[in-house]
């Protein structure tokens, strides 16, 4: 994955990050009107509270007296309003800045290309879209209204002091920055040691999804201590990552609490001082320690605002990471959008590898698959059979040659209207949580029940569907677990007869099917196969006899190809893998 820092580039991340406010401003700026309203009734308490104690108790004027309580109560009670406005639709823009982002993360995931996926674990990408945000809805709201009102409340504060005592206000003005600057430098230590935190929270979802996917294996070997085990492991990283992150975040937050404590205290003895020297008086002291307790406010929001922006950043940060990989297959510029596929499939000098610094999967083939024709391709395990079918949708590039639908390079079709030209059935059958009707719809999602009744019908699956207790609505579970794996088979099979594609791989796709079942369903492969480039990976030779060619190809290339007599009278590979087979 990207190494995208935040440290490096803050103001960048911030830039984007301020950039979901823009949907919904309007949230925002009732938020800060009514952040700054609460910030002007703290900082006029105590001013009211001095002119009480300074005119209207010296003069005895009870009048005025009760008009100054009766507006600070009125006051206080605009100010509970405000705050309720604040937490109500503050907390709500949070949240759907929140859903904004983990619905641009997910789409945007959705575009990134199969190696990427092939590179990291679905618990680690789990954590991304869902805990790593979850931190945001506090940031988002809190962040620019603790700022806001920071900044109004030190203001309007120091206005008012400067006009009373000007020499005690300098002294206060002088704290303040240094405290600031000693949260900000905190700041990144405790960014670092949130993020390594987040880290390992998704390596414990990676070990959770892993544990539960494979709960049943586990059960099979009596694993299951060797599972807590692990998990207890990847625990106690996390409980080690905590506890750095609660010491950094001890010695913020003391350190904090401490030099606040030393101005007040330094407040209290120069007040004294001035008081003593007959510079100033009691009712003046009083009214600097009311709006030193202003002034610590701000400050310890502030403080509030460094460990929710640490952990809120630390998340928008694997977010970023995520936001910058680029997706390694796209369309071309000028892409193609051919109006009809006719299926003519060719190799041309095709080499492949995962990886510029691993072996090559596939090296210089060359093949030529007319339209309408089936090849069947066989080979040992590893030689690279699914590969080289995965590389005609493109779910791969090539590293060098080219392969041509209908004389044009696939690289130069667009994805869309490549892949939805193509229909796949593969030996590990995904089934998506939902209903059997869902789940064959997936091949075409505007389907007519009377479309899917048919493709069903043509996968041999429509009897077994209407036995269930709920007929298209049986709810599959996750991944198909309440079907058993011929249904789940056949199921995606129906998946791609209604999607009635121009070519169509199966990659043992009958590996979960019983001889009978087999048998029953090869008629209604022959009637798909009519007028369909179509390319069969089987380990089952006898389902590719009436193959127009098969091909035997093993890490080198390909070495035999042929019909299936033809293949068995050279007595070569073939023969042999068939003869074992038998």
């Amino acid at each position: 994955m990207q190494k995208y820092s935040p440290f490096r580039d803050t103001k960048a991340a911030l830039r984007e990050f301020f950039h979901f406010y823009r949907p919904h401003r309007k949230l925002f700026l009732l938020d800060m009107c009514c952040a700054f309203l609460v910030a002007l009734v703290d900082v006029l308490f105590p001013y009211l509270t001095r002119r009480i104690l300074y005119v209207h108790i010296p003069a005895g004027a009870v009048q005025a007296f009760v008009r100054v309580l009766i507006l600070m109560v009125l006051g206080f009670c605009l100010r509970t309003v405000f705050q309720w406005i604040v937490t109500y639709f503050g907390h709500y823009m949070g949240v759907k800045i929140e859903a904004d982002m983990r619905n641009t993360l997910f789409s945007h995931m959705q575009t990134l290309s199969f190696s990427f996926f092939d590179r990291h674990r679905t618990g680690q990408l789990l954590s991304r879209v869902t805990t790593d945000l979850f931190d945001i809805t506090e940031l988002a709201h809190h962040g620019p209204e603790d700022l806001f009102i920071s900044f109004v409340t030190l203001i309007g504060a120091f206005i008012v002091l400067f006009a009373i005592q000007p020499v005690l206000s300098l002294i206060l003005l002088v704290c303040v920055p240094l405290i600031i600057l000693f949260i900000a430098n905190r700041r990144r230590s405790m960014m670092r040691a949130s993020k390594t935190v987040k880290q390992k929270t998704a390596l414990i979802n990676t070990e959770i999804e892993t544990s539960l996917t494979g709960v049943r294996t586990a059960k099979a070997f009596c694993s299951e201590s060797f599972e807590i085990e692990k998990f207890s492991a990847c625990s106690g990283e996390y409980v080690k990552a905590k506890k750095d992150y609660y010491h950094v975040m001890a010695g913020f937050m003391s350190g904090t609490d401490f030099m606040l404590n030393l101005m007040s205290l330094l407040i209290i003895c120069c007040g004294s001082a001035f008081i003593m020297a007959k510079q100033m008086d009691i009712t003046t002291l009083i009214t600097f320690n009311m709006y030193v307790a202003s002034i610590q406010s701000p400050i310890r929001r502030l403080t509030n605002f460094t460990e929710m922006f640490t952990q809120g950043m630390a998340g928008f940060s694997r977010f970023l990471e995520i936001m910058h990989e680029k997706p390694e297959i796209v369309d071309a510029p000028n892409a193609i959008h051919p109006d009809r596929i006719d299926g003519n499939i060719e190799f041309r000098d095709v080499t492949f590898s995962y990886d510029a610094d691993k072996p090559t999967v596939l090296s210089h083939i060359n093949l030529q698959i007319p339209a309408g024709r089936m090849l069947a391709i066989v080979g040992p395990s590893g030689s690279g059979k699914s590969t080289l079918c995965q590389l005609i949708p493109r779910f791969y590039d090539i590293s060098g040659g080219s392969i041509c639908i209908d004389g044009m390079d696939i690289r130069q079709i667009a994805l869309k209207d490549l892949r939805s030209s193509i229909g796949i059935v593969q030996q590990d059958v995904f089934l998506f949580a939902g209903t059997i009707l869902d789940n064959i719809r997936y091949g075409k999602m505007d389907a007519t029940m009377e479309e899917v009744i048919e493709a069903a019908k043509f996968a041999e699956i429509h009897d077994d569907i209407l036995a269930l207790p709920d007929g298209y609505q049986t709810e599959v579970g996750e991944r198909g677990v309440r079907l058993s794996g011929g249904q789940k088979q056949r199921i995606s099979i129906a998946r791609v007869f209604l999607l009635n594609p121009r070519i169509l791989i199966l990659d043992e796709a009958t590996s979960a099917l019983d001889t009978t079942t087999e048998r029953k369903i090869q008629h209604a492969f022959r009637r798909l196969y009519e007028n369909r480039t179509t390319l069969v990976i089987a380990h089952r030779l006898s389902t590719i006899k009436n193959a127009d060619e098969i091909i035997v190809i093993d890490d080198k290339g390909i070495h035999e190809h042929g019909t299936h007599d033809a293949l068995i009278q050279q007595n070569g590979i073939y023969a042999e893998l068939v003869r074992n087979t038998d």
